[in-house]
């Protein structure tokens, strides 16, 4: 089965259902490769994709979103509505049943309390949540009873599905958890490494940056399931070594973000020990513009703040020229091939979200030399780099995680732009490192100490709303945040924030849908990113996994329990 067929959708992996399983863990061992290795089991101290995944083999939310997008019920016991009284009349509150019976992997109940408790952990205001745009607007989360939790906004709200929904929103144990609030909350090294949780595993041992060895949760719910007694995730590498391990040796079950070069996937499909599987989501490879100066000649706590702008990517006469200096479509081709498309916008799906204003599709070096000639960005001294009206040097580092295709796109931007005057110094970071959460690392993409940094992520589900919060003011990463927050450009426009506000509290689809499409040009438009290729999310999984289903719209381990070996 070749790309081309597979990215029609997300696909299930083999058409084959196991007529049942015999008990748990009778598969034995199942054992899964993520080049970009997790540095902590934690969604809410990374925004990291690797480790909001390997959490979510462990910790679970209370609703997440199927492989259509679907919410579907996971530790609730159904999705709350309107119609059903879940959501009040007024829309703003929801309250979640619990479904009965569930425990904790340690064998304790668990219980409203536990929910409250994890929204007393992430919107603690010392705590550098990197998920905390979920809570937006949430302005208390009470246990009504030992089942029943209720999430009260401070204005209707017609999408209450932030908190507690999806991979980046999930449960954390009270107990465990109790001596871990605001600043002590990365100091929590056990728990952050090993937490304790309701899903299908739990961590027997941790080694970030490298390997996690789980097994089967023995209080799992559905007593048949995990069907494999024991699991091991392993990170590092690269995504070559990644594919050919399940492609090629077999010598891995599943492999993620295969982040490939078309006719390399197609080499590798050729071992025969296994199959590719793809769809498109809202992912997008993109290049995000520091609004602010990251120069090592401010002190720590100063670079990459907004006391500090930038001299000149904050131009739009700059980020535009840099945008028009760039062929995407050789781009996609070189880079994806079928598994990639030309996007000018941060938001390409669901396709009611993704607008049709904004252009970019062809490269026009002359107008960028135009548009930076007119703005008065002249090469003064003949080296070949223009400055800025005020004499500063158009020099910029560019940085991304170490990847062959990105390398690739980094040597051509690079070439791109020295034709328009502007210095490139190209970093490429292991990519382990640059998403990782440590709050002491000078190369996360958090703290930013570059000029442009390029990379892509999603979000869970199909309603962008928490996602496209994440250009809010206040969610740049900051020295008193713990370097957490999801706006890394650290782009700020009050406008932006007052429309946000008015989309949260929006109930008609189209009118959302509008909105939507307005903020992701005000964001574009605006030189917080841009925008490069609409990814396909591609990953492979070998002959013998059965029950795989690839989902673009939550974390790709999400029903990592009907997992099974195909006999």
């Amino acid at each position: 089965m070749k790309l081309r067929t597979l990215l029609a959708g997300a696909v299930a992996s083999a058409a084959l259902t196991p007529a049942a399983f015999a008990e748990r863990g009778a598969d034995g061992h199942v054992n899964i490769i993520y080049w970009q290795a997790p540095s902590i089991v934690s969604a809410y101290l990374s925004g990291g994709t690797k480790d909001i995944e390997a959490a979510s083999l462990v910790v679970e939310p209370l609703a997440r979103f199927d492989q259509n997008g679907v919410l579907v019920p996971y530790l609730a016991a159904e999705i709350p509505t309107v119609e059903n009284g879940g959501v009040s009349e007024d829309l703003t509150s929801i309250t979640w049943k619990i479904a009965p019976g569930i425990v904790w992997s340690d064998g304790t109940p668990f219980t409203a309390h536990d929910v409250k408790f994890t929204a007393d952990y992430c919107m603690h205001p010392e705590g550098g949540c990197a998920q905390v745009t979920k809570f937006e607007g949430v302005t208390s989360v009470e246990a009504v009873d030992d089942m029943t939790v209720t999430v009260t906004f401070d204005k209707p709200t017609p999408f209450p599905y932030g908190p507690f929904v999806g991979g980046e929103s999930p449960i954390i144990q009270k107990a465990q958890f109790a001596d871990c609030l605001g600043p002590k909350a990365p100091e929590c090294t056990e728990q952050n490494f090993g937490p304790i949780g309701t899903g299908p595993f739990v961590v027997d041992e941790f080694k970030p940056n490298d390997v996690i060895s789980m097994s089967a949760n023995p209080n799992y719910r559905d007593p048949a399931k995990p069907a494999f007694a024991t699991l091991t995730l392993k990170g590092g590498g690269d995504a070559t070594a990644a594919g050919r391990a399940v492609l090629e040796t077999g010598e891995f079950d599943y492999a993620w973000n295969l982040q490939l070069a078309p006719d390399v996937i197609a080499q590798m499909e050729e071992g025969g020990k296994g199959v590719p599987v793809a769809g498109f989501g809202p992912l997008v490879e993109r290049l995000m513009l520091n609004q602010t100066n990251p120069s090592s000649d401010l002190a720590e706590g100063e670079r990459s703040t907004a006391a500090h702008p930038h001299p000149f990517l904050t131009d739009p006469a700059v980020y535009q020229a840099m945008s028009l200096a760039i062929d995407r479509p050789l781009l996609v081709e070189i880079g994806y091939g079928q598994a990639g498309r030309v996007t000018c916008n941060w938001v390409p799906a669901p396709a009611a979200f993704n607008s049709d204003t904004l252009t970019c599709d062809k490269q026009d070096i002359d107008a960028a030399n135009k548009l930076l000639d007119d703005a008065g960005y002249a090469d003064t001294d003949g080296d070949g780099v223009r400055e800025t009206p005020a004499g500063v040097p158009m020099s910029i580092t560019y940085q991304t995680s170490t990847n062959a295709v990105r390398q690739d796109f980094q040597a051509l931007i690079k070439e791109w732009w020295s034709q328009i005057g502007i210095e490139t110094e190209l970093r490429n970071i292991n990519a382990s490192v640059f998403f990782g959460s440590d709050p002491g690392s000078p190369d996360t993409i958090q703290k930013f100490y570059a000029d442009v940094q390029m990379y892509a992520n999603t979000f869970n589900g199909t309603d962008p709303q928490s996602y496209l919060g994440n250009l809010l003011c206040d969610k740049a990463p900051r020295p008193d945040t713990q370097w957490q927050g999801e706006n890394m450009s650290r782009w700020c426009r009050e406008e932006y924030d007052a429309l946000h506000a008015e989309l949260a509290t929006t109930a008609d689809i189209n009118a959302r849908a509008e909105i939507g499409r307005r903020l992701n040009d005000m964001g574009v438009e605006g030189g917080a990113m841009i925008p490069l290729v609409h990814r396909g999310r591609l990953s492979a999984h070998s002959n013998t996994l059965g029950g795989v289903i690839l989902n673009v719209w939550d974390s790709e381990l999400w029903n990592a329990a009907d997992w099974y070996r195909v006999k």
